[in-house]
């Protein structure tokens, strides 16, 4: 009897086993008298859980109990899963089947009656019936699922497939927890240090919010990155602009960095980390012309880093992080392109790069040269293609809003010089709008050079004729040059344009006082 018995034992692990090895199914419970095993495979929400008992059943009616018992169990599974649904193989392996009528039992599902969420297909695997139940197995599973049985075996050949059954499920786990043991998050709160102190030097020195304060700390500035000083690639990482900033993007590196740090390694973390927060500074550089500062492209680059750890390991991604990592990334994107004070393009810039940094690296103690050489080319061209179109683009285009944003800089600095040079270059080698025009005019007036500021005034007024400001400053220099007629002229435009501006029509008044009308004169 025990030969016999040691066939259906056998079968019962070599059936684990093909599902274990074979199938990518893990071990979710075995019981303790090793006959019952409880196997999932999380990564694909349609696959059915598995459940194998080797037991020789006697009377139908205790199958009956047994399915009903095992649709109560997968429903707590179900629950704990978080899933909508969950479909059940129940497998039984039996020397003998039951001695009444049992075929009933088996021909259609049992679903579990409170909810109608779980259902339960059972299979019964005897000994001389095994051919047949391979045949219902594999209907039921949509894949063939046998191997050849002799008549004996055993209690060694037992132990041998059990062994080599746990060994193996063993080493699966082992090998997937060793991917996420390669380094302790060091780099990860060493950044958040270094953010929150700079941060804090921001506040001592004028304010994280004061733009004369971020571009004196190294926030990318594009006129200054035209300069040469390729440094604000980097420094922006490590500036925010307000507490809130700060606050989001520090939860942020405290929630992604860990995971990251620990799948890739103290070293390839920072790498990526640095790579990613550059690309994201320079997609950013292309792409926008405002000021801009944050770690936000270094962390969308964890972002990309994970989605390279999904694609070498897609399975163990979605049986583990996968979800929430999506979830949260999409969220993060279209609350970026809803939201117009984001700057998407570093963070896409960031996401991209932190993919492309992790394929450079790859991971710890594994190697895949070729694969990593062509992430390193395909790096180099895009960073490279990214940098020249950037300083190409602003050659040819003369980046405007650039040049005025560097010109308004200095202005604020009382620096009129330095802004009147940045004007004057741009001026004679494009063609400048009226804001332009004007922002010279305003200059010239502080350096006292009244003449060109009145010939700055008046291509305002040719280009932009609805520019109440333009005709106020150039009243007062015809006053200033005792034109007292062109003068009010220009003051009673400025005063018709904008009567809410007090001053311009309490200079229009003086002029009028000082020139009457030709009528009030006769």
């Amino acid at each position: 009897m025990g030969v016999l018995n040691n066939k259906e034992d056998f079968i019962f692990w070599r059936l684990a086993y093909i599902f274990i090895s074979e199938q990518d199914y893990r071990i979710i419970q075995l019981f303790e008298n090793q006959k019952e095993l409880w196997l999932e495979k999380l990564e694909n929400k349609k696959a059915p859980i598995v459940r194998l008992l080797r037991q020789d059943l006697d009377w139908s009616s205790s199958m009956q109990r047994d399915i009903e018992f095992t649709a109560s169990n997968g429903e707590k599974v179900r629950k704990q899963l978080g899933r909508g649904e969950l479909s059940i193989v129940n497998i039984y392996i039996s020397h003998f089947p039951p001695v009444d009528e049992y075929e009933y039992r088996l021909e259609r599902p049992y679903i579990f009656p409170k909810g109608n969420k779980t259902s339960v297909v059972s299979v019964l695997l005897t000994g001389e019936q095994n051919e047949s139940g391979f045949k219902s197995l594999s209907a039921v599973l949509e894949r063939e699922i046998s191997f050849p049985i002799q008549d004996e075996y055993s209690e060694q050949d037992v132990s041998a497939q059990k062994k080599t059954t746990l060994d193996f499920a063993s080493q699966m786990a082992k090998k997937e927890k060793e991917i996420f043991t390669n380094g302790k998050p060091f780099f990860t709160y060493f950044f958040m240090i270094i953010q929150v102190a700079v941060f804090l030097l921001l506040e001592l020195q004028g304010g994280s919010t004061n733009t004369s304060t971020l571009i004196k700390f190294g926030a990318k500035f594009n006129p200054y990155i035209y300069d040469g000083e390729w440094w604000r690639f980097i420094t922006p990482i490590f500036l925010h602009i307000g507490f809130l900033h700060l606050a989001m993007n520090t939860l942020a590196l405290y929630f992604l960095g860990p995971a990251v740090e620990r799948i890739f390694g103290n070293i390839r973390f920072l790498l990526i980390y640095l790579f990613a927060g550059i690309s994201g500074v320079i997609a950013s550089f292309i792409f926008s012309p405002n000021i801009s500062a944050g770690a936000s492209g270094a962390i969308f680059g964890c972002f990309g880093a994970l989605l390279y750890f999904a694609l070498i390991y897609p399975k163990l991604f979605f049986r583990t992080m996968g979800p929430s990592v999506i979830t949260v990334l999409v969220f993060n994107l279209i609350f970026g392109f809803t939201v117009s004070i984001v700057d998407n393009a570093g963070h896409l810039g960031g996401l991209a790069g932190g993919f492309l940094a992790a394929g450079i690296m790859h991971f710890p103690k594994k190697k895949k040269p070729l694969l990593q050489l062509l992430f390193l080319v395909v790096s180099a061209v895009i960073i490279y293609g990214s940098l020249f179109y950037g300083f190409r683009h602003s050659e040819t285009s003369g980046n405007e809003s650039s040049t005025m944003m560097l010109a308004q800089e200095y202005i604020k600095q009382e620096n009129y010089e330095q802004a009147y040079e940045v004007l004057i270059k741009y001026a004679e080698s494009n063609k400048p709008s009226a804001e332009v025009y004007f922002a010279l005019s305003f200059i010239e007036i502080k350096l006292g050079e009244l003449k060109e500021a009145k010939s700055h005034l008046l291509q305002v007024i040719e280009l932009d004729p609805d520019l109440p400001e333009a005709y106020y400053n150039l009243a007062l220099i015809y006053l200033e040059e005792n034109d007292i007629s062109n003068a009010k002229e220009n003051a009673e435009k400025a005063a018709e344009m904008r009567p809410s501006q007090q001053e311009y029509a309490e200079l229009a008044e003086e002029l009028n006082r000082l020139l009457p009308s030709s009528g009030e004169g006769e």
